[in-house]
């Protein structure tokens, strides 16, 4: 069974530990998490994780969908 997940990229913020952008990504359960910054990704773009999700930047595929 394919389970899509989809989520919204709420800020842009920079980490100084890791020297590079960070986004804050809400999903739909309410769940918040932080992730490494897509290049050209901005405040509410969507970005999509699957095993047939389209191949696009911020988007997550298993290895063996790529």
């Amino acid at each position: 069974m394919d389970s899509i997940v989809v989520v919204r990229i709420v800020t842009i913020e920079y980490d100084p530990n890791r020297n590079a952008y960070i986004c804050l990504i809400h999903y739909g359960d309410g769940e918040k998490r932080y992730i490494l910054h897509p290049r050209g990704a901005i405040i509410g773009d969507t970005i999509v994780s699957g095993t047939e999700v389209p191949i696009s930047m911020g988007n997550a595929l298993p290895l063996s969908a790529v």
